[in-house]
């Protein structure tokens, strides 16, 4: 008795996979000695196939960042217009950061992994910038302006600027939820960074 074979396309892979891998080779390895084709080979699939997933090795770690950043637009349209605007904001990006305890080693990896490789800090703009701009185009909603106007584009940079130190105060001392750190920073800039009384 003979054993059929079936030919046709090769098993796929997902984004998510590609990131789970590659992260712990980065891990293991260093992000410099960590090679496409490494990445490729441990998902099962050709170095040019990764290259239809991602650019470059480095926009594997940013996909869930880019995910974050439509999520906010789409919980930005349905904040009610009784909500102040840096509330919502606060609001928003606090929900947008909520991670499930056994999520959060890995999110600690990436962070550190783009916080410490130089040439991962290269690839953040870009990724910034599209977070800034969902923050300043419901800004510019709210403020009747256009969202690269100033005050909207004030809004989304130092919403930006209050999330980033609210992530490395978190990096740093793990001593509670990411999300504590988040509504402590993003309160105070609701406040105008004025001490409650």
């Amino acid at each position: 008795m003979t054993t059929r074979t079936t030919r046709g396309r090769p098993r796929g892979t997902t984004k998510r996979e590609l990131e789970v891998i590659a992260m712990r080779l980065f891990t293991e390895q260093g992000f410099d000695d960590t090679t496409v084709e490494q990445i490729a080979a441990a998902a099962g699939i050709s170095g040019r196939t990764f290259f239809r997933y991602f650019p470059t090795k480095a926009e594997v770690l940013w996909h869930q960042f880019d995910d974050e950043v439509a999520s906010l637009r789409a919980d930005f349209a349905t904040v009610p217009d009784d909500v102040p605007m840096m509330t919502a904001v606060r609001r928003v990006v606090v929900n947008a950061n909520r991670y499930r305890a056994e999520d959060v080693p890995e999110l600690r990896r990436r962070m550190h992994l783009v916080a410490t490789v130089p040439a991962l800090s290269a690839t953040a703009g870009a990724h910034y910038d599209a977070w800034e701009r969902a923050v300043s185009a419901f800004a510019g909603r709210r403020l009747g302006e256009p969202e690269d106007g100033l005050i909207p584009m004030a809004v989304g940079r130092t919403t930006l600027a209050a999330a980033r130190a609210a992530f490395d105060a978190w990096l740093r001392r793990a001593d509670a939820d990411l999300t504590v750190y988040l509504d402590e920073a993003l309160l105070a800039l609701e406040r105008g960074f004025v001490k409650p009384t």
